[in-house]
């Protein structure tokens, strides 16, 4: 049945506008056009806006693991998860996956039982939950998984995440200064340093493992080096031959930026300094910051601030990060802090994720587009609170009065 939202303020690809959207077959098929049977939704004082795309969220971990090596079904979690998402407006999630050497919550093998378990549920989920491949570059024994779910219905990204090198660099380098990680001079710590101990404490304790056995596991881990390059290769490649939208992860230098781009990863998500996000746009690349950096007011770990660089025009794209809410808030308080007009400020959680992401039926509210909306009570001066998340025409979640 054709459902008809009426009088609420709308966030269009030209602007804001108090227009009526109709929506059948789970497409938007028009603006302003008569009701002509369509149940009618009285969204007068409400604001209408795309649905949210988020490009990396890994908030499902904790429904995976809400306690340190206590694991729940992995089916339980995707479901928990989706409803988390379509409540806060997310109508096409990326799942940050992390597919790392590392046993417990981040091993291959969770990775494969959390892609299994997507494959199997998604006639009874609620939003699109597709994968982000975040793949740690050191592990060899992701492969076949990634060229796997290269080869899946719904095509994920791939995204290159060094952390096992961000892991061994040497103690007087900062995170953000560390060099780029395919550098011969690349500086790293001594294993039998005490200091090392204390950095991977809370690896261990998420990989089930003690700080000794980490850190042995590491050093074992740490001669695959010489072969990370070729290994990084193969698996750009295999994202190119799919189309698949890759990203490179923490960037920290230029040069790193500009190997990933050289390998078709034109996606910068989490740049560290703001030379690598300038050089990004120079490049023509996107750039993701996380929401949870504008709501908090600045990076927890000292990298740029995601406000100031949404206002500078060095980030297109706000995700989820570690927590689902703070992509709606993010923009209440990019709002609240003058950085830019409900309008634009709405493309960095909707549209620029969209086509950064091959998307390009959705992100706007524009005929022809899917039905992927939200309604939000929004007072001025407070955060919006979503009241209904269509999903391709479906409701995905809906308060008394507002659903079809």
């Amino acid at each position: 049945m054709a459902i008809q939202i009426e009088g609420a303020r709308a966030i269009l690809p030209g602007g804001v506008e108090r227009v009526s959207v109709r929506v059948e077959g789970g497409r938007v098929t028009g603006l302003d056009t008569p009701a002509d049977g369509a149940r009618v939704i009285d969204a007068r004082g409400l604001v209408l806006a795309p649905a949210l795309v988020d490009v990396h969220g890994d908030a499902f971990e904790r429904q995976v693991m809400p306690r340190p090596n206590v694991f729940f079904p992995t089916e339980a979690a995707v479901l928990e998860t989706d409803r988390h998402l379509a409540v806060n407006g997310i109508a096409t999630a990326y799942h940050a996956l992390t597919l790392s050497w590392e046993p417990g919550l981040r091993s291959v093998g969770r990775g494969a039982e959390f892609i299994d378990a997507l494959a199997a549920l998604a006639p009874r989920l609620t939003v699109e939950n597709r994968v982000q491949l975040r793949w740690e570059t050191f592990a060899f024994e992701a492969l076949d998984l990634i060229e796997r779910a290269l080869a899946g219905p719904l095509l994920p990204s791939v995204a290159f995440n060094d952390h096992t090198s961000m892991s061994m660099r040497a103690f007087d380098v900062p995170i953000q200064q560390r060099r780029f990680e395919q550098s011969p001079d690349y500086t790293i710590a001594a294993l039998d340093d005490d200091r090392l101990r204390q950095r991977t404490a809370g690896n261990a304790k998420r990989a089930g493992l003690t700080t000794d056995e980490y850190i042995a596991h590491l050093g074992q881990i740490w001669e695959r080096r010489r072969e990370v390059d070729a290994t990084i290769r193969r698996v750009a490649g295999a994202g190119r031959g799919r189309a698949a939208p890759m990203l490179s992860h923490d960037d920290t230098q230029v040069e790193t930026r500009a190997y990933y781009r050289d390998l078709g990863a034109r996606i910068a998500e989490f740049p560290m300094t703001v030379e690598v996000a300038q050089a990004a746009r120079e490049g023509g690349d996107a750039i993701i910051f996380g929401a949870p950096n504008v709501m908090r007011g600045g990076s927890h770990i000292g990298s740029p601030s995601a406000g100031e660089m949404v206002e500078r025009g060095l980030c297109d794209i706000l995700a989820s990060d570690y927590f689902y809410p703070a992509m709606l808030a993010a923009v209440a308080r990019m709002l609240a802090d003058g950085r830019g007009s409900l309008h634009d400020l709405w493309k960095t959680v909707s549209s620029n994720p969209a086509a950064a992401s091959g998307l390009t039926d959705r992100g706007e509210i524009a005929p022809g587009k899917r039905a992927d909306l939200l309604l939000l009570d929004w007072p001025e001066g407070h955060l919006p609170a979503v009241r209904l998340t269509l999903s391709g025409g479906r409701v995905a979640y809906g308060t008394e009065g507002v659903t079809p």
